[in-house]
This record gives structure tokens, C-alpha cells and sequence, in this order.
């Protein structure tokens, strides 16, 4: 039982040490023919596949549902379904793609409101809403505004200045 302990031990701190030295096993075989093993030897899916096969092992050999030959065999199958588990949720996290993040650009016709009053001759500040996010903007207006107004953007000069006009109502 304790050699099947220590192999559970063992994948359990080869699997802390995957979160340390991330994708240090990742390339090794990268040569292998037709990208055959591409993935399967990740840290996490050895370190997954030994700590099931040993912690398996040392459960069915010490309830003595078998000997060690069985034991064994129940370990290495737990441990396979392990690590064919952790290679699928990793594949699955790395096919994860976001939304393209919002532009600046997306700005215009968005309405806001006057933080900082906006003075004629200077720059005043208006919170507006980009990708569901609030931003605050530098921005100029043709004529004074005060704080509180509604606005719309209706150009964007810099990535954070915009030039807004009163809405009417």
C-alpha cells in the first residue's frame, strides 16, 4: 500500500508543481508523428493521471477488495479516465475565446452625462458606457455644459477625449 501512497503523493505535487512551471512538459514531444501524444503530456494530465492511479490503488488494496495485481488494474484504469478527464477540460480552456474587446470608435452616438461641467473653451468630463463597462471621458463641447446634462458622442479625437453635443429633449 505504500508504494501505491507514494505514487498518489507524487502526482498530487507534480500537479502543484504544473501550476508553478506551466507547460514545461507541453513540447516535449512535439516530433511524434501526426501530433499523435499532442496534449497528453501536460503536467496536469500526468500528475492527474498518477495521483488517481496510486490513491485508487491504495483504496481497493486496503478495503481488500483485491490483491495487489488488482489493485493495480483499478488503479490504472481511474487513473486513464483522470487524465483523459484533465487533457478534455484543458483542450476545452484553451479553445475558451472571448469577445474582441471594445474600441474607442464604438463610442460615437453613445449617449452619457456631464460629470465635470464642460466649459466652452476647455475640456469637461462625461461618463459613458463601453462593453457594458462605465468610462469616464475627457470631453469638449461647442457650447458650455453643465453637470448633469444628457450628451451624445459624436467624435472620438483621441482614445480618451470625445466631442459631445447636448441631447435634446
Amino acid at each position: 500500500m505504500a508504494w501505491f501512497l507514494g505514487l498518489g503523493s507524487a502526482g498530487v505535487v507534480l500537479l502543484a508543481l504544473s501550476l508553478v512551471f506551466d507547460g514545461v512538459l507541453d513540447g516535449v514531444l512535439d516530433g511524434a508523428p501526426d501530433g499523435v501524444l499532442d496534449g497528453w503530456l501536460s503536467l496536469p494530465v500526468v500528475a492527474g493521471f498518477l495521483a488517481m492511479t496510486g490513491f485508487t490503488g491504495a483504496i481497493v488494496l486496503g478495503a481488500g477488495w483485491s490483491g495487489p495485481g488488482g489493485a493495480t488494474a483499478a488503479g490504472v484504469l481511474a487513473g486513464a479516465g483522470t487524465g483523459w478527464a484533465a487533457y478534455r477540460l484543458s483542450r476545452a480552456l484553451m479553445r475558451d475565446r472571448t469577445a474582441v474587446a471594445p474600441a474607442v470608435e464604438q463610442l460615437l452616438g453613445t449617449p452619457g452625462k456631464v460629470v465635470t461641467a464642460i466649459p466652452a473653451d476647455g475640456f469637461g468630463e462625461v461618463l459613458l458606457h463601453l462593453g457594458g463597462q462605465p468610462l469616464k471621458c475627457a470631453a469638449r463641447s461647442a457650447e458650455p455644459l453643465a453637470r448633469g446634462t444628457r450628451v451624445w458622442v459624436e467624435a472620438t479625437p483621441t482614445a480618451t477625449s470625445v466631442l459631445v453635443r447636448p441631447v435634446d429633449d
